[in-house]
């Protein structure tokens, strides 16, 4: 009985640690800067990416020497990231990427057409 009791309490303890570990939409929040990019269409490799805890997000990047700032929402949702922005036309746009991984310095998406982007996190 008695080292029933000692197992069913290691495993108590190791749950409330694992559980007590932060989630995507918690570990998301910063800027990041896209490092690696599999997308000739996506955010160039500089782009700085801006995620807010309130869900709002800002990107900035470098266009023909020129920067552009856009803005828009994002929701965190286990390993799905959604990000509405406007699109150059003034339409908005949703897009939603797999998150591969995130950690305190790196983040990989995976977007809809398999390709990865990889952002590390800017202090």
């Amino acid at each position: 009985m008695r080292v029933l009791g000692l197992v069913c309490t290691a495993c108590v303890i190791l749950c409330q640690a694992g559980c007590s570990g932060k989630s995507n939409a918690d570990k998301i929040v910063g800027k990041w800067e896209v490092s690696k990019t599999g997308d000739a269409q996506g955010a160039p490799v500089g782009a700085v990416v801006d995620f807010q805890k309130d869900g709002k997000l800002g990107m900035t990047m470098k266009i023909l020497d020129k920067e552009m700032t856009m803005n828009g929402t994002y929701k965190v949702d286990g390993d799905k990231l959604t990000i509405t922005m406007k699109g150059l036309d003034g339409k908005e746009q949703s897009e939603t990427n797999t998150i591969k991984s995130l950690d305190d310095t790196t983040m990989v998406l995976i977007e809809k057409d398999k390709k990865e982007t990889e952002f590390k996190k800017k202090k």
